[in-house]
């Protein structure tokens, strides 16, 4: 009998009436898994330092060459990836920024914000299926 991966968060209250607590396929498993990856930074996971990813630490860091910052997002993202979540291979990532521009217009303010788009694809084990992920997250707001 397969082991089941259960949906986060977990619904405690299905507990307390009796019921088994919600699963889903290994697509979804492996998207919640890279997400804790990605959300974790280095140093976080007190039973190993070396869990998560370095985008935490670059957020702060003035960006002087986006492709050099994407580059090193993506080689980070691709060693805990590799690492960690060993239910996928032939792992490919890009990691690209963005700039996004939004008006208020009751306001009369612009905010400028840097987005990076974050594309992880590859193969599952049990399935040989292709997997593919993809997510967004803002950088270092910007105000003007």
């Amino acid at each position: 009998m397969p082991i089941p991966l259960y949906k986060k968060p977990f619904g405690m209250g299905r507990l307390l009436q009796g019921q088994d607590l919600e699963s889903q396929d290994i697509g979804a498993s492996i998207s919640q898994y890279i997400e804790l990856i990605i959300f974790t930074r280095y140093g976080e996971h007190r039973y190993d330092p070396n869990f998560g990813c370095e985008i935490w630490d670059l957020d702060f860091e003035l960006i002087v060459s986006e492709r050099m910052w994407e580059e090193r997002l993506r080689q980070s993202l691709l060693r805990s990836i590799t690492k960690y979540e060993q239910r996928i291979y032939d792992v490919q990532i890009d990691a690209h920024i963005k700039e996004v521009n939004k008006f208020y217009p009751l306001r009369n303010v612009s905010e400028i914000k840097k987005k990076v788009e974050i594309v992880i694809n590859g193969k599952m084990h049990q399935t040989g299926e292709n997997y593919t992920f993809t997510t967004s997250l803002f950088l270092s707001p910007l105000s003007a």
